[in-house]
């Protein structure tokens, strides 16, 4: 279990995150949602111990450290791999530190994608290179998986066809935290949604219990960021009345 318990950060004077207490059991897909500048990166971060912050972050019990950081993998838009080495070579050095590595998995998911083994990921396309960040993150064999907006630059049919096999393929023992921007495409796929806004949590229900109130996940959020369905009228009759 992953708990998360009153965790702050902030930058400059400005808080990031505010209290933010999470717990994550084994075997759960939870989207995490949120506008620009919620906190949704700044929390995988901190979760990842890339980032100081005041509270408790604990997996099965003891900090997140050394012992048992290979339990955590991140996929991000940072591309955060060796731009001169090749996929294969990515293979090996992974397989090289991470004991519990997946190699059918990896081949698998490469295959799928269709990417070149043997080219340097720096002659990757972007779609590409988060593709493969996605690809190493679900390979290294941690429990936990953390993707941030991860198919940024891939069409809609290859994100739709990879979320089902993501569904697919985890096994019990896996949970993903998936943040993104595009709640219909992950609706189907998700067992919780987590909703955060400046920098702290407004909302955490089951996709069971959203299912059983006949209520769908954009009408969650909409409800809990108190979304004005006038916004958009009011703000052209101000902007005509301005241009008068």
């Amino acid at each position: 279990m992953l708990e998360i318990k009153e965790v702050s950060k902030s930058y400059g004077g400005k808080n990031a995150l505010e209290g933010v207490s999470l717990t994550l059991p084994r075997g759960e897909i939870v989207g995490l949602f949120g506008e620009n500048g919620a906190g949704k990166t700044t929390l995988m971060k901190c979760v990842l111990g890339l980032l100081r912050y005041k509270g408790e972050i604990m997996l099965a019990g003891e900090p997140v450290g050394r012992k048992n950081l290979a339990r955590l993998s991140f996929a991000t838009g940072e591309h955060s791999f060796f731009p001169a080495l090749s996929a294969s070579e990515h293979r090996d050095f992974y397989a090289m530190h991470f004991p519990a590595f997946r190699e059918k998995r990896f081949r698998g998911l490469m295959e799928f994608f269709g990417l070149p083994m043997n080219k340097a990921l720096r002659g990757f396309s972007t779609g590409q290179k988060n593709q493969f960040e996605v690809i190493m993150a679900l390979a290294q064999g941690a429990d936990y998986i953390l993707m941030d907006e991860p198919f940024a630059g891939n069409d809609v049919f290859n994100r739709e066809d990879f979320y089902k096999v993501l569904s697919g393929i985890l096994e019990p023992q896996e949970t993903v935290l998936l943040s993104t921007h595009l709640l219909e495409e992950v609706e189907q796929f998700i067992g919780r949604a987590v909703l955060i806004s400046r920098g702290r949590i407004v909302g955490d229900a089951s996709a069971e219990e959203l299912e059983a109130q006949g209520r769908g996940l954009l009408d969650y959020v909409k409800e809990k960021y108190r979304y004005r369905a006038d916004r958009v009228s009011q703000a052209l009759s101000e902007l005509m009345e301005d241009g008068e």
